[in-house]
């Protein structure tokens, strides 16, 4: 066949055309995506990220058990910390995230909502402690709080969509109550638990806004995790008020059997679906037009009180979310390497998101692996310390799952080290490494974000010292040229 008859023969194959079709079409796709205002992108990644846990659900081995183990999830005390792969299987975990996530993404388009970095780290959040500590039921209390807020201050409940989400990292405490209380032991749902439940919840809810808004003036916007500190605070007086002082009793402990299950890990399913999940953001950020370059510029920023969205662009940020969602797993499967344990609970399943949350408000693998850094260093100097003083078995190893959490929070303290330098980040780490698992006991395993309240009460005891005593990078970088 000649040149001009095999032209002539692809013209006339509808086959050639359907592929002309279709190539068309996903470079137009592609080129709205990568027109997207700021807000419409993220409220699109929110959706896109929730229908991805739910497609997952149904592709677990236990898939048959999904809305049975989600019923388990749902009528389980969730305390700090509780493994939803023990308690309603990985399958339920996975659908439980995914309708966590569905719920945060229909906050999003309340009417005035407009999505942010804050509104990211607040969904990415959110999703993550759908695998140990927050579910649909337990989140609807402190919600309707803020939406009573709303209604008394004539606000309009898009603008507040964030604090929504913010609330919802009290909601183990929602659970307590709900199945609880009055009492520490398990009695399931009951009138006055419910009542007790709603009640608090939207005191809570009603009262958060004002907290958040003053918050970041604590730390000076050092701590990535600023939402910590009011509801950090909140549970420790509550959990004073409601079991301290009126059953004159702490809050119960985790059961034993969510302890023991400590065990139940999916190694395969958590790492399959984060390297697809960032995998695919990494390719979708090249297709979008981000360079090596953009990228660079990003991971140069210190990563105080910035957007990346809004300052480098969303392909920059899915990129950000696609490496940096990669190095926290290497860093979790490496850290179970070397301390020959399995990790992989629901809890830092869940954990990868928490920490990845502040992708799009300041952390990146530059100034995040100091942090990384300054935990190992920690746990191999006090397990050496506690060693030449004869303490046999020392626990809080880097895979200890209390030290794997701590590790998720103290990312938030990413700020320090891209403001002060390297060394000061890995100080920080350490600091925040030595207090993260004392800060439970002061509000009963109720607060969510432990390691954030942790992060701010480390930023009250080094950031005075830093701006006292030592200079920062840009500071000294002026000085050396001043030379």
């Amino acid at each position: 066949m000649g040149v001009w008859e095999k032209k002539a023969d692809c013209l006339g194959n509808s086959n050639f055309w359907a592929r002309i079709a279709r190539i068309s079409l996903e470079v137009n796709i592609m080129n709205k995506i990568k027109n997207m205002n700021e807000s419409s992108f993220l409220k699109l990644f929110f959706a896109v990220v929730s229908a991805c846990f739910i497609v997952a659900a149904f592709i677990m081995p236990d898939r048959a058990t999904a809305f049975s183990g989600l019923v388990k999830i749902l009528t389980g005390t969730c305390k700090v910390s509780t493994n939803y792969f023990a308690l309603g299987g990985v399958s339920a975990t996975f659908l439980n995230m995914g309708l966590v996530g569905l719920f945060c993404t229909l906050l999003c388009f309340l009417p005035g909502a407009k999505a942010t970095n804050v509104t990211t780290l607040g969904f990415i959040l959110t999703v993550g402690f759908g695998s140990w500590g927050i579910n649909p039921l337990n989140m609807v209390p402190t919600v309707l709080g803020v939406c009573l807020y709303c209604l008394v201050k004539k606000e309009k409940l898009g603008a507040n969509a964030n604090a929504m989400m913010y609330s919802t990292g009290i909601a183990p405490l929602i659970s307590d109550l709900l199945l609880r209380y009055p009492g520490t032991e398990y009695i399931g749902f009951n009138t006055l638990g419910i009542v007790m439940a709603i009640v608090v919840g939207c005191i809570i809810g009603f009262f958060l806004p004002a907290g958040l808004g003053h918050a970041p003036n604590i730390h000076k916007g050092f701590n990535h995790y600023s939402a910590a500190v009011p509801i950090g605070f909140t549970a420790f007086f509550l959990r004073a008020v409601l079991y301290n002082v009126m059953l004159g009793a702490s809050p119960a402990k985790l059961e034993l059997s969510t302890m023991a299950a400590l065990d139940v890990t999916a190694p395969v399913a958590a790492n399959a679906f984060c390297c697809a999940l960032f995998g695919l953001c990494i390719v979708f950020s090249l297709l979008m037009g981000c360079t090596p370059k953009t990228y660079w510029a990003l991971m140069k920023d210190t990563g105080k009180g910035v957007s990346f969205t809004s300052k480098y662009g969303t392909a920059p940020f899915l990129m950000n979310v696609g490496v940096y969602g990669l190095m926290i797993v290497a860093y979790f499967n490496l850290a179970g390497l070397l301390d020959g344990k399995q990790v992989w609970t629901g809890m830092t399943f869940g954990i990868v998101f928490c920490m990845l949350c502040t992708c799009n408000s300041g952390s990146h693998p530059r100034n995040v692996l100091p942090i990384m850094v300054g935990y190992v260093l920690t746990s191999y100097l006090f397990g050496w310390i506690a060693g030449l003083l004869g303490m046999e078995n020392y626990s809080l190893t880097i895979a200890n799952q209390s030290i794997l959490i701590g590790l998720c929070y103290a990312n938030g303290l990413s700020p320090i080290a891209g403001t002060y330098g390297f060394g000061y980040g890995v100080l920080a780490a350490g600091l925040h490494y030595l207090l993260v698992t004392c800060v439970p006991d002061m509000h009963g395993g109720f607060c969510l974000y432990n390691g954030g309240f942790t992060a701010a009460l480390i930023c009250l005891m080094l950031v005075p010292q830093l701006e006292k005593f030592c200079k920062t990078k840009e500071e000294r970088k002026l000085a050396k040229a001043a030379k």
